[in-house]
């Protein structure tokens, strides 16, 4: 009867640890899914990241060209020879405080207050992948 108790008791447990392993296997397998899951997003989020920083960096780029050739328009026209005096007060009426600061040299008119620039600065953003070489067993 102790022999037949004893093997019971172990049946028993060898039961319990049989559900066990189910259910942690089955937790295994959503936990894995889910995972895969969040990698799909980061890989999409990290190519939109990527596509949105050429956008920017073009449109960086197009601002320059546009600044530059907006300058020249400017010096052009400040040393045309006719009325310059007159000119010079029509110019500046026209530019604006602000368009006379952009065109000063080195200066240039920010769309975005600088306030927001650290928050919304490209260089802070990491891109270090050694986290995504998770060991998986």
């Amino acid at each position: 009867i102790r022999i037949a108790r004893c093997f019971e008791t172990t049946r028993q447990r060898c039961c319990r640890l049989e559900q066990d392993g189910r259910r942690v296997r089955e937790q295994l397998a959503r936990v894995e899914a889910e995972r895969a899951a969040l990698e799909v997003k980061l890989k999409h989020a990290r190519n939109q990241v990527e596509v949105e920083m050429n956008k920017r960096h073009r449109a960086e780029a197009e601002l320059e060209k546009q600044e530059r050739k907006l300058q020249l328009v400017f010096e052009t026209l400040m040393r045309e020879p006719w009325g310059s005096g007159e000119q010079c007060t029509v110019l500046s009426a026209l530019a604006g405080r602000r368009l006379a600061a952009s065109l000063a040299p080195g200066r240039r008119p920010s769309a975005v207050d600088d306030s927001c620039q650290s928050l919304l600065s490209h260089s802070d953003i990491s891109y270090d992948r050694t986290e995504d070489d998770v060991v998986r067993s």
